[in-house]
Order: structure tokens, then sequence, then C-alpha cells
């Protein structure tokens, strides 16, 4: 019975931990994923120079920012991860499209590089995460899209 009751739990707050549905309601707004996309690399390179320059210091309260530092970068990963498959790859790539198989690519190059983001510190690996995201932009939006993205400075 308590699994069932917690089971049961878990359905109906479900609705409520994720900001939106994968039902066709077509409101979606791929920029704004971007942008996320792009501040949550800002972080992890952040939180990764800072676990560079604080793991040296070996103090109490150096170690407690380090572990902090960790579980922001961990925290931004796991939301670019979830952007890409319940956003991207659920719901707006679509095999109809002449560049289906370079995007899954790229998009599969970019959760790579926020895999190893998560297990490392190795600034390589945000720079490998902006390359892939970059080409995935130059292929999922049209130019009016690319200049978007432009003006509001998420891609150069």
């Amino acid at each position: 019975m308590k699994k069932i009751m917690m089971a049961f739990i878990l359905f109906l707050t479900n609705n409520y931990l994720f900001s939106h549905c994968q039902i066709p309601c077509g409101i979606y707004n791929d920029a704004l994923r971007i942008i996320q996309i792009e501040e949550n690399l800002k972080t992890i390179e952040k939180a990764m120079n800072e676990i560079i320059v604080l793991t040296p210091q070996n103090n109490p309260q150096s170690i407690q920012q380090v572990i902090r530092w960790t579980n922001t970068k961990e925290d931004h990963s796991k939301n670019t991860h979830f952007i890409i498959s319940d956003y991207f790859l659920s719901q707006r790539i679509k095999d109809k499209n002449n560049n289906y198989t370079k995007q899954l690519i790229y998009l599969h190059k970019l959760y790579v590089s926020l895999m190893k983001c998560k297990q490392t510190v190795e600034i390589k690996n945000i720079t490998e995460a902006r390359e892939s995201l970059s080409y995935f932009c130059e292929l999922y939006f049209d130019s009016h899209g690319i200049q978007h993205l432009k003006e509001l400075g998420s891609i150069k």
C-alpha cells in the first residue's frame, strides 16, 4: 500500500517538477533554451575556475567552497542535459528535417561534453560544448533565428 501511495504522490507531483510539458501545446521558445544552455555553460566554466583556484588552499573554508562549486557545476550540467533531452530531442528535433542526423550528432557531442564537465575541471570540455552548441544552432535555426540569437548575445 505504501508503494502505491508513493507512486501516486510522485505521479501527481511530477507535473510540478518541470517547467515545460511534453504535450503538443505549440508553446516553444527555442532561443530561450539556447540562452539557458549558454548561461549554464558560463556557470560551469566559472565553477571550474573557482575549483582550480580554491583547491590548493586546503583549508576548511576553501574545501567547503569547492564542494559548493562542484555541486553548482553538476546542477548546471544536469539542467542542460534536461534541456537537450526533454526539450530538443523529445519535442523539437524532427526526422523530416534535412539536417536531422547532423543535429543529433551535435546535440550528442554537447551532451557528452557536459558529462565530461561533470567529471573534470578541464576547460577544454566547455570549449567543446560551446562549439557543439554553435554548430547545432547553425543547423537548427534559420538565418532570422541566428540573427536573433546574435542580437541577444547568445552566439557570436
